[in-house]
């Protein structure tokens, strides 16, 4: 995962953590011998100022560090080991004198910061099985659009045909019932009035009787699409509704809700280190 501080630190790939921590940078710097004359000089040469100064330069930087990608619980260890790397490196300079008031209100805050840190983990880990379920309901969404639209044609496909088949057995009818109107009656071998007055009710039913049929399946048909699309609105609504609540939990993995407690610690620590600093005993020069 990659990192970077606020004030143009370097950049590592997304593979790497994000810096080493102060306490893995001291140990390198143990087995290096030092420049006579530089480094060991300049560290003999060290005021109480100049150390509350590097100090709080080291707070500041690690109270704007920015953590590049979630999940950002991955930086929370490293970053509280280079804070009180840091506050060990002031602490133990014999330049200073640290009192007890000091180390209260540096226990305090490191207490207070570790709890906070502790809960924002909890939360991001809690919220990560969201990531999932926001990818199953958009899922979800696509298939609802998918399965609408085919049963859709096929439920008319399968209207079609029976209507079809309905409609040319009406005209069927209606042709029967012509037939039976213009039939010629006879007393002689042919058809008698009664006979033709029969065929013609009886073709009159037959015809009312599909024409029936044939409405019924129309209004089938309707209902049964409504009943479809109906059914297909009521998912789709519900669906949505949870992608929509999925994506504001998810929102809250892309965002470190951490910065705000990171900074308040890193301001209350360097407080501490400048009261202290004002608490120390004045030298012999400076009281003259």
């Amino acid at each position: 995962m990659g990192y970077h501080s606020s004030h143009g630190g370097s950049h590592r790939s997304s593979g790497q953590r994000f810096q080493k921590s102060e306490h893995a940078k001291a140990k390198s710097r143990a087995h290096k011998p030092r420049e006579k004359g530089t480094y060991e000089g300049e560290e003999n040469n060290l005021t109480a100022e100049m150390l509350a100064e590097k100090t709080l330069n080291n707070l500041n930087r690690l109270g704007e560090q920015i953590f590049a990608v979630s999940p950002f619980r991955q930086y929370f260890d490293d970053w509280l080991i280079n804070i009180k790397q840091t506050l060990s490196e002031f602490e133990s300079n014999p330049v200073v004198s640290v009192d007890e008031e000091f180390m209260k209100e540096r226990n305090q805050t490191l207490a207070k910061i570790e709890i906070e840190l502790a809960k924002i983990k909890q939360e991001e880990t809690a919220l990560e099985p969201c990531e999932k379920e926001l990818a199953d309901a958009n899922h979800l969404l696509l298939k609802l659009d998918t399965d609408y639209a085919t049963n859709t044609r096929e439920t008319a496909a399968r209207s079609n045909t029976q209507i079809q088949r309905l409609t040319q057995n009406v005209h069927n009818l209606e042709a029967e019932l012509e037939r039976a109107k213009t039939a010629k009656t006879s007393l002689i071998g042919g058809l008698s009035k009664k006979a033709k007055a029969q065929k013609i009710s009886e073709a009159n039913a037959k015809l009312e009787s599909a024409k029936t049929e044939l409405e019924s399946a129309v209004d089938s048909f309707k209902k049964d699409q409504e009943s479809l699309h109906d059914r297909y609105e009521r998912n789709k609504q519900a669906t949505m509704e949870k992608v929509q609540k999925l994506e504001t939990e998810v929102e809250k993995l892309e965002k470190d809700n951490s910065i705000a407690a990171r900074q308040a610690t890193s301001g209350a620590l360097a407080k501490a280190v400048k009261a202290l600093l004002e608490r120390q005993p004045k030298s012999s020069s400076e009281s003259a």
